[in-house]
């Protein structure tokens, strides 16, 4: 009778459509991966996989296998949720993480995870979110809170939180105690997330539509640089204000009253519809409410 570590590792030989990259994936050794497919393949007395130069595909009984490999470890999941404590919980968690959140509550949330479930490590990525959607489809990552949600089925979304974007200045740059206009605004530079990004292709739509000649948009996937750069007075960045709350208070920065709205940044704890999404679904859940405690 097939194990459930046997049809794991055919999952996600099946899955990745790769020796090596399951064993990558399992934190095994690509002998250990052939030894259990060509275990099953004997067992069951029919081919499984069609090796090829660099990859493997199903053959028409692998299809057939990877329905039922599905339900098991689905249902072992399902199992593991509703019997197991969360101490007893162990592995690694690989986590992608928008910088957004680095700035406002990931720190929260990595000490509710150390509570909570004692024996996982969390391995942290900071990245833009196409860049960590692309990681979550190639399964090189387990969870990621990023600007979402992603509307695929291969994907779960869990909604975080969302932030208000405004415009923001150091003194030094004098737009008087009113209402900016745009024309005013873009007199200086524009600094913001990187061209790629949802925020950025939201604010280059607006100054679009403006009519006005085109500003000098300075765009950066580092937001310790934005803020860095905007306090030395290089330019106006739009971004959220929670990100530089305490330079706000400290009268560093201040947030521009001005008619130039841009739509809010929706974040999702975003990860795999498998069957095995093991650690990644009761972490989401957990993540959705340390960023609730924020916002309460």
């Amino acid at each position: 009778m097939a194990d459930l570590r046997s049809l794991e590792v055919f999952y996600w030989t099946a899955t990745l459509c790769s020796f090596r990259q399951a064993a990558e994936r399992l934190n095994t050794t690509q002998p250990a991966v052939s030894q259990r497919i060509a275990a099953l393949e004997e067992e069951f007395g029919v081919k499984l996989f069609e090796r090829r130069a660099r990859s493997v595909c199903l053959t028409a009984k692998g299809r057939d296998l990877l329905v039922y490999a599905e339900r098991f470890l689905r249902l072992r999941t399902e199992m593991m949720a509703a019997i197991a404590s969360p101490g007893a919980m162990k592995g690694v968690l690989r986590l992608g993480v928008s910088e957004t959140i680095v700035h406002t509550w990931l720190m929260r949330f990595i000490e509710a995870m150390s509570q909570t479930y004692p024996g996982v490590t969390v391995d942290i990525s900071v990245d833009i979110s196409p860049n960590m959607r692309d990681a979550l489809l190639a399964r090189e990552l387990d969870l990621a809170f990023l600007v979402g949600p992603i509307t695929m089925p291969s994907l779960v979304n869990l909604p975080l939180c969302s932030y208000s974007v405004a415009w923001i200045a150091a003194p030094q740059l004098d737009f008087g105690p009113g209402e900016v206009a745009l024309p005013d605004l873009v007199r200086f530079p524009i600094i913001t997330y990187p061209k790629n990004t949802n925020p950025y292709v939201q604010l280059h739509d607006l100054l679009a539509r403006s009519n006005l000649p085109p500003p000098r948009l300075y765009s950066n996937a580092s937001l310790s640089t934005i803020v860095r750069m905007t306090l030395e007075g290089i330019g106006v960045c739009v971004i959220p204000p929670e990100i530089v709350r305490r330079e706000i208070e400290s009268g560093q920065l201040r947030v521009l009253t001005t008619q130039a709205r841009l739509p809010d940044i929706g974040f999702t704890a975003t990860y795999a519809n498998a069957p095995d999404c093991g650690l990644a679904a009761p972490a989401a859940r957990l993540a959705c409410a340390v960023a609730g405690q924020g916002h309460a």
